[in-house]
């Protein structure tokens, strides 16, 4: 059994303590650990050595497109022989230092009404607010899980990454939606087979339109039809955690038939079906989860309901 996690940085609580200690008593009171503690594969490591996990370990560092890269990078060790895999990423950037390194982020909300900072696909989208917190999954192969007894909550049908190199969000629209289209591809699975889509939702005007278009680039007449769901915007955008989070929602609404909603989304200025206020019902088979880094980095991954 192995580990691959997905990380925009590592232990940041650990980091912030020495840092104190290296401002308040000098860097003889630095631990050593510093130099690993808040490295990428930070996560990777003390899950696999605190749980005895000696199969293939991994980190992925493909900014927050990386928390469904991860999926990727574990079908290809199961293919090659690994039992299973603990996927997933963690981020806990709002610590001080952390902060401080975050403030050149575009897109990075400033408004302090904690119901109007987030506010993706609407005329008020300022941004995003950043957040703590993560998901994990156990990827086996769906035969060998069903021998053991196990309970398959989803299936991982299809991905795709692509990476355009840039910040121009017309540009990077145009590689989310080959991602889409490359996820689909793979899942063989037509658009009209898509019944919700939990989107990035990066929270700015451009960035907002790009993964619309791409939506209905990547989806064609029926992009404006498929539900379209962004539950980070009542939670904060956990950077590789994002998607990873999305993905275990996804999980839960193809479970239990429900779409959850957008928080303080109300108005939305983009032609897609964005589930407002409240929940919504619905028969769900499968779902297409969305990601995007700032640099031009894009995954889709299309997920179906276990049984």
């Amino acid at each position: 059994v192995g580990v691959v996690t997905a990380a925009g940085s590592g232990g940041g609580e650990f980091g912030q303590r020495e840092l104190q200690h290296l401002w308040e008593q000098g860097p003889r009171f630095v631990g050593p650990y510093q130099s690993i503690a808040w490295f990428y594969a930070a996560s990777t490591g003390q899950i696999s050595i605190r749980r005895g996990l000696k199969g293939p370990c991994g980190v992925v560092c493909s900014d927050e497109a990386g928390g469904l890269d991860a999926f990727a990078h574990a079908e290809r060790a199961i293919r090659q022989g690994s039992r299973a895999m603990l996927v997933g990423a963690t981020e806990a950037p709002l610590a001080p230092y952390s902060i401080v390194c975050q403030l050149e982020y575009e897109g990075l909300s400033t408004q302090d009404d904690p119901e109007r900072a987030y506010r993706p696909f609407t005329d008020k989208a300022c941004g995003f607010v950043p957040a703590e917190g993560g998901a994990m999954f156990l990827v086996e192969d769906e035969d060998e899980a069903r021998r053991r007894g196990a309970t398959v909550r989803a299936v991982l049908a299809g991905h795709a990454a692509t990476f355009t190199g840039t910040r121009r969000r017309d540009v990077a629209g145009e590689g989310l939606a080959h991602a889409i289209r490359g996820a689909l591809r793979e899942a063989d699975c037509a658009p009209e087979e898509i019944d919700v889509v939990f989107a990035d939702a990066i929270g700015t005007p451009e960035a907002d339109a790009a993964e619309a278009a791409a939506i209905a680039d990547a989806l064609g007449a029926y992009g404006r039809k498929v539900p379209v769901t962004a539950p980070k915007s009542g939670t904060g955008r956990a950077y590789c955690a994002a998607p990873s989070l999305d993905t275990a929602a996804a999980a839960l609404a193809l479970e239990h038939g429900v779409v959850p909603p957008t928080p303080n989304v109300y108005d939305v200025c983009h032609d897609l079906d964005v589930v407002t206020g409240s929940a919504r019902t619905a028969e769900l088979r499968t779902a297409l989860v969305l990601s995007r880094g700032r640099m031009g980095s894009n995954s889709a991954l299309v997920v179906r309901k276990g049984s």
